[in-house]
């Protein structure tokens, strides 16, 4: 989402933002006490959706997260819980009213958002970062759960997540098998014109990579792994599977699929397209498994 054209940070920042598996860890209860005595975990602002959804993986929802609407529209799992409060945009929070919410914690991802300095004064602030440029966002959030885990002193947790995550992996892996020789093509519309595609340093190619499986990009990217191409790009994919990540879409793909440019691309003309559910693309293991279940339904057997 960072270092898009104006089109895009325009349609990713108004309209931005699977496996259901929420429901293996429930909300802590206020008794289990953080490693941060002073910590109330049913006090956590989280401005950023990352770590909102790593919170959620240690098992604890948050009381407040920023733009709610875009985050059920661009992430949508893990869900939120009806009580979460919106404490407005996460570039430009509601200092008032979170200062009124009286929280015990705010959780904000480094370099996106308010700094730490500017809330300070409402409470504790704790930053995890979302990509250090290594070309694998995923291994990071990883870290960022282990660094989270800690200040909260909820390590048990944090591993019992991470094995259900090796293990979404490996049924996953073993579901898509029959197909590890056709790559895939991964994307999402911006515009009538213009897609996202996802390659290599992507939190997407990490998932491919884990699973066996091919992507069929590889062209430009950017930090993110990610590339905003023209939809004629994409008649150079030949031979692949194409999954197209439906965010509220659905009127812009109804009026580009009439055209003869779409209609022409080797995927469509082939058979070889799917429509699948958001997954957001900046996000951790959540968000990995939630694509693998996307994987394992379209791509292979269910698991």
């Amino acid at each position: 989402m960072r270092n898009f054209p104006d089109f895009t940070r325009r349609r990713l920042l108004q309209a931005m933002a699977m496996v259901p598996l929420f429901s293996a860890f429930p909300v802590l209860s206020s008794q289990l006490a953080a490693k941060n005595a002073a910590i109330d975990l049913t006090r956590i602002i989280a401005l950023e959706w990352l770590p909102a959804e790593l919170l959620i993986a240690l098992g604890v929802m948050p009381m407040g997260v920023a733009d709610i609407r875009n985050y059920n529209l661009w992430v949508e799992e893990p869900r939120l819980a009806p009580s979460v409060i919106e404490v407005g945009q996460r570039t430009a929070p509601n200092l008032e009213l979170m200062q009124q919410m009286n929280p015990s914690l705010i959780l904000i991802s480094q370099g996106y958002g308010p700094k730490a300095s500017q809330l300070e004064s409402i409470s504790p602030v704790l930053s995890v970062t979302a990509n250090d440029g290594s070309g694998q966002p995923l291994q990071q959030a990883i870290r960022s759960l282990h660094k989270l885990a800690e200040y909260l002193g909820l390590q048990t947790r944090a591993a019992q997540h991470l094995q259900q995550y090796q293990q979404v992996l490996a049924q996953t892996r073993d579901s898509v098998k029959s197909v590890a020789d056709q790559p895939v093509l991964l994307f999402s519309f911006l515009d009538k014109r213009h897609v996202l595609v996802f390659g290599e340093g992507s939190l997407l190619q990490e998932v491919l990579t884990d699973v066996g499986l091919t992507n069929a990009w590889n062209g430009e990217k950017n930090f993110w792994g990610s590339a905003t191409v023209g939809i004629e790009r994409l008649a150079s994919i030949k031979h692949a599977r194409a999954l197209c990540f439906n965010h509220g879409s659905e009127a812009l793909m109804a009026e580009v699929s009439k055209t003869p440019l779409w209609q022409s691309l080797p995927f469509v003309r082939e058979d070889q397209l799917s429509v699948v559910p958001a997954v957001w693309f900046y996000g951790a293991t959540f968000c990995a498994m939630r694509f693998c279940h996307i994987l394992s339904t379209t791509l292979g057997k269910p698991v």
